[in-house]
């Protein structure tokens, strides 16, 4: 299986977000307009308001919008507490496996990893239209969407999984996406991801029971071979079972079978969401809300598996 997943914008405009500190501002904004409100009312001589305006209704309507403001702040930091015990395993298991390196001599490369925090960022935002949404990079920059995920069968190119999270990347997706894939697909036994997936607790717990193995690259690799790589050479020796998780990882895609395996990824789910966003047309959710979003992605994925089937259909009344 080839699990990926892909930005999917959301039926909300990214300019009815808020961000956390934004929010905040505003706010104190809004007290302060208040206030002068409240000042100009007890004048007696006060310039009167537009024709049609109301010192009462224009105070109501900014205490309203502080509510609003109010609520969002909340929410954002409700995540943040949820964002943070999803976080903290990953957390430990990059704290674990460099004391695990300082221990068998080795200095481990890269910064600390930092302990996630239970505050909102002050860029987090909330999204007034579709508070389930989320901010998220995409090949065309930042947009409102959904990170809409799907399991594929290499053979078939069958879409045997799907769900969508509004996580904004896939770092936490590997057991939630073997999760996804429906039993009828058969047993599992490899499943290839590429690096934005990988996770040490995720891999550990997907392999223990022996059955299953993960594919994965461990860092971003360009597109084309350099001449090196072309170069015939035998595989290299594969790390003892002390060695550290990203060596072992990087061995399993360094061996020749390893790479061929791994090439599967990229020539089975990539093709096939560029079918669903080119050929079908599917760019934006019409719903909003991640239930219903669920629900929508779950007839795009069977409106591109009924195509396949009838393509499947068609090459074996050929053949």
């Amino acid at each position: 299986m080839a699990i990926d997943g892909t930005k999917v914008l959301a039926n909300a405009s990214k300019h009815a977000a808020v961000s956390y500190e934004r929010a905040g501002e505003r706010m104190r904004e809004l007290d302060l307009e208040i206030e002068r409100l409240l000042r100009k009312a007890d004048e007696a001589d006060s310039a009167p308001l537009e024709e049609g305006l109301s010192i009462p209704q224009e105070v109501q309507r900014r205490a309203e919008r502080q509510a609003k403001l109010a609520a969002a702040r909340a929410e954002m930091e409700l995540r943040a507490q949820a964002r943070v015990q999803e976080e903290k395993a990953a957390y430990e298991s990059k704290v674990a496996e460099r004391e695990k390196e300082r221990q068998s001599g080795k200095k481990p490369r890269g910064r600390e990893p930092s302990a996630p925090q239970d505050k909102p960022g002050s860029k987090d935002q909330m999204n007034f239209t579709d508070p389930e949404s989320r901010i998220m990079k995409s090949a065309s920059g930042f947009e409102q969407s959904y990170n809409a995920q799907a399991a594929v069968e290499v053979d078939s190119r069958l879409i045997v999984g799907r769900r969508v999270t509004d996580a904004p990347n896939d770092k936490e997706q590997l057991l939630p996406g073997c999760r996804m894939i429906e039993p009828a697909a058969g047993a599992l036994r490899e499943i290839l991801v590429d690096s934005g997936f990988l996770s040490e607790a995720a891999v550990t717990e997907i392999e223990k029971s022996g059955a299953v193995r993960v594919l994965a690259a461990v860092k971003r690799e360009s597109h084309g071979r350099s001449v090196q790589q072309l170069e015939r050479k035998a595989d290299p020796p594969e790390p003892g079972p002390q060695a550290a998780f990203a060596e072992r990882m990087a061995h399993r895609v360094a061996t020749k079978a390893g790479r061929e395996r791994y090439k599967l990824r990229q020539q089975t789910i990539e093709p096939i969401f560029g079918i669903i966003k080119e050929a079908l047309g599917f760019r934006r959710f019409s719903l909003r809300g991640l239930a219903r979003v669920n629900t929508e992605w779950t007839l795009v994925t069977l409106a591109y598996n009924l195509k396949r089937l009838f393509h499947l259909k068609a090459a074996l009344q050929t053949a």
